[in-house]
């Protein structure tokens, strides 16, 4: 423990000393040497993560790093409401059965082979996690495939890994699927017609690629399950797995959820009718829709609140924002961009390139939320430049990378969490890095691609 706050301290100076090497002033070096310890500090202490937040914040109000004012401006507090009203409708749709409901649903599909079951796992998982958070869609689609598993009597593991990777690329095809998605959105100005547009069709073409991977990487364990499937018989599989019918509260939370994502995909035009500025309905609708679901089940009202709403993570959130703030606010982040410009030689595709891999890279070792608030003052800071292209590479470099380590992602750790706890279950590290960096790098590749090549990503 003592070791560790040594290294980070010791790594947070030597960051302070070498931004005054590159020419940063003294408020620019402490801000950058703030936001390195909480950044580090929550790669070494992840338990005291907030801990770090909460520091460093107060450091950088006490030294007039940044005022209250353009703190509260930084923290991007429409970012977490539109997080909060999401998160009570995700409440809603587990109480009502939704997922379980879901997922046996797909899972009834006729004339069940492995390979059919790949596909359907992929396909959920990507698609379900560009509807909800991609924490709520693993821990369901985690319980389906325990269930399968069990009744065929084979290792679960190969398919939880598959559903993860899924579930990361498909958290890139809405905003909806990662917090990193409203927060790009609402920073880059960015609609949820151009993720579908541009963002949710290249997700597609990263799934069909993770389909032909993980089919010739699993191959064996493809061959026992259907194996498996011949001797058991696939239709035996509907009496292991829980059924929720569609009943009038289940029909009445999907009701509210659908009329949520109507609303929230057509916010551009609504606003534009209405008068409104950019991104009012997509950050308002979440909250109708939540005030609505309060009322309608008032007596569960607070159990929403203080049991749906990831108070712990927000918070995070919301201080980690004014903390990248300063950084934009002090003036580092153009510095910074004048840097980055410097090294691709003032070329824009070798810019797209060190975003995407970058934040590739650096989503495979920090939460991707981190990573991205740091990069967004530093994307906003390059001037005369058309912005659109580095906002998809940061975007799918913040997904995609998620996929390359054990802790790259949330959905990870919960999914590994639950193996572990369900069946005791240890996935060694270099035992996910193979597939995830295989993974990871095709995947990256296709998006590296697009983003050179294609003129819809210009």
């Amino acid at each position: 423990m003592r070791k560790k706050l040594f290294i980070l301290l010791t790594l947070a100076l030597v960051i302070g000393l070498l931004s005054r090497g590159i020419g940063l002033n003294s408020r620019q070096s402490l801000s950058i040497a703030i936001f390195s310890v909480s950044i580090l500090g929550t790669l070494f202490f992840w338990s005291f993560r907030l801990t770090f937040a909460f520091l460093g914040t107060s450091v950088l109000l006490i030294t007039q790093a940044i005022d209250l004012e353009s703190a509260i401006k930084f923290s991007s507090l429409e970012v977490i409401l539109f997080l909060v009203g999401m998160m009570v409708l995700v409440g809603l749709l587990k109480d009502s059965g939704f997922f379980a409901w879901l997922v046996s649903l797909i899972l009834r599909a006729r004339n069940l082979t492995a390979d059919r079951f790949l596909i359907i796992i992929v396909l959920i998982s990507g698609l379900l996690a560009c509807a909800v958070d991609e924490v709520t869609s693993i821990i369901f689609i985690v319980a389906a495939i325990f269930e399968v598993c069990d009744y065929f009597e084979v290792e679960p593991t190969p398919f939880l890994i598959i559903s993860v990777l899924a579930t990361n690329i498909g958290s890139s095809g809405t905003v909806l699927g990662n917090p990193i998605g409203i927060l790009i959105a609402t920073k880059s100005g960015l609609t949820f017609e151009d993720f579908i547009i541009k963002a949710f069709p290249i997700m597609l073409v990263c799934l069909v690629a993770l389909i032909f991977i993980v089919r010739f990487w699993y191959r064996k364990e493809l061959r026992e399950l259907d194996q498996k499937m011949r001797r058991f018989g696939a239709n035996d599989i509907l009496i292991k797995l829980i059924s929720v019918p569609p009943e009038k509260e289940l029909k009445i939370s999907l009701a509210i959820f659908g009329a949520t994502l109507f609303c929230i995909s057509l916010h551009h035009r609504l606003e534009l009718f209405l008068g409104l500025a950019p991104n009012t309905v997509l950050l308002t609708i979440p909250l109708i829709s939540s005030g609505l679901v309060m009322a309608w089940k008032w007596r569960k009202a607070r159990d929403y609140i203080e049991r749906d709403v990831e108070w712990w993570t927000l918070l995070f959130f919301l201080l980690l924002f004014m903390q990248a703030g300063t950084l934009k606010y002090t003036g580092a982040t153009d510095v910074l961009a004048q840097k980055l410009s410097g090294l691709a030689g003032n070329s824009f595709p070798v810019i797209i390139s060190m975003v995407l891999w970058i934040s590739t890279i650096g989503s495979s070792i920090l939460d991707n939320v981190v990573l991205v608030a740091a990069f967004i003052p530093v994307i906003q800071s390059f001037h005369g430049l058309n912005l659109q292209p580095l906002w998809w590479a940061l975007l799918f470099g913040g997904c995609l990378g998620g996929n390359i380590t054990l802790v790259g992602s949330t959905a990870n750790i919960v999914a590994l969490g639950i193996l572990e706890k369900e069946r005791n279950i240890h996935i060694k590290f270099f035992q996910w890095l193979r597939i995830g960096l295989t993974v990871g790098v095709v995947t990256t590749v296709i998006v590296w691609l697009a983003l050179l090549f294609l003129p819809v990503y210009r």
